[in-house]
């Protein structure tokens, strides 16, 4: 019984304080209509294309139509997106392939995209299905580019009308004002970023495409994944992320790097990567370089890392990700809490009411 009573004054106390935290916090988001967006990616080389994906996947302010591959072995990369996505309980998201181009990089995760698991028997071309999904929604999409633009631009190429009806483009790619390098060093110059120097006339096609573009370049997305935020990350044993520990460990690296997933933050929260116009042109080199006229993109050149990655890791939690907005109710976030803490037999459970307003900072 006085255990019983101690766990019940707790759950009073947890559901206290989350009422106050829902009352005072900000209408989120999520409240509103999720946004429709075709992610192209070239996922399989580095990891954070599937850290991107993982994150769309878990954002209830996105609508995923479909995923499209591009650069190097296509139809490899969406055997990985069908696998991921199947393990994921989304095969239901459509991939299409995009036209495979001679590789330039090690696909690291080709034993998992291989395995056969969840592989469909055919998918649809990427810039047919691009230009159909506009057409079907005209004005309401944003296709994420997140690597090289193959498929961008052969879309513009085939059917430029059509692909100015995007919403927008939200990308990585490009260097302003510092290139690769430790983010916490001395800035080191701007150099040509991988996503736009492998395809540089369908890099100079987008800019003068007429379609708004949203730009994540090397200057703001180069946000380091230390060990104790992957831990946290993995520790959660979903089946999402046991897929991305799947593929971390196959991937073979250390530290990741989250260019990639800046993009879908910027979608759910743009106070992560706040932007100002520029006009961007991109030299024969692959060079992004800001000069005078009219703007043609809006720019990110600033984060904070660690905003950033308290966004990313509040969304992998137990805790379902709806139970975070302000109007989805203190019940199911303290049931939610509580349900990663269960009391079980001959066990008290105390919970220390000077972490709460570091708990809930991260909710």
């Amino acid at each position: 019984m006085a255990i019983s009573v101690a766990f019940g004054l707790a759950v009073v106390f947890c559901g206290a304080r989350v009422a106050i935290a829902a009352k005072s916090a900000p209408q989120s988001a999520a409240s509103s209509k999720p946004e429709n967006i075709i992610i192209d990616t070239d996922i399989g080389d580095d990891i954070d294309d599937a850290f991107a994906v993982a994150l769309a996947l878990r954002s209830p302010n996105v609508q995923i139509l479909g995923i499209t591959t591009t650069f190097g072995d296509t139809q490899a990369r969406a055997k990985l997106v069908d696998r991921l996505l199947g393990e994921a309980g989304r095969a239901d998201i459509p991939v299409a392939v995009g036209v495979p181009t001679q590789p330039k990089a090690t696909f690291t995760q080709r034993t998992y995209a291989e395995s056969g698991r969840f592989g469909r028997r055919s998918h649809p071309e990427a810039v047919d299905f691009i230009l159909e999904q506009i057409k079907r929604h005209p004005h309401e999409i944003t296709l994420v580019c997140i690597g090289p633009l193959f498929n961008v631009g052969a879309a513009i190429e085939k059917d430029p009308a059509t692909f100015r009806k995007l919403k927008r483009i939200v990308m990585m790619g490009g260097s302003i004002n510092r290139g690769y390098g430790d983010p916490y060093a001395a800035p080191t110059p701007p150099e040509p970023e991988w996503n736009i120097v492998n395809d540089v006339p369908g890099a100079q096609k987008l800019f003068a495409a007429g379609v708004p573009i949203y730009m994540m370049p090397l200057d703001s997305t180069q946000l380091k994944m230390d060990e104790t935020k992957r831990d946290f990350l993995f520790r959660q044993a979903t089946a999402l992320t046991e897929a991305l520990s799947a593929l971390y460990f196959e991937w073979g690296q250390q530290t990741p790097t989250l260019f990639d997933p800046m993009t879908i933050a910027f979608i759910d929260q743009p106070v992560l990567c706040p932007v100002q116009p520029m006009h961007i042109v991109v030299d024969e080199k692959g060079y992004t370089r800001a000069e005078p006229g009219s703007p043609n993109a809006q720019v990110c050149l600033h984060s904070d890392p660690e905003a950033f990655f308290r966004f990313y890791l509040s969304h992998f939690g137990a805790v379902p990700v709806e139970s975070r907005s302000a109007n989805a109710g203190q019940g199911r976030l303290a049931a939610g809490m509580i349900a990663q803490f269960p009391p079980t037999s001959g066990t008290i459970v105390f919970l220390n009411p000077g972490n709460w307003d570091q708990i809930l900072a991260i909710w």
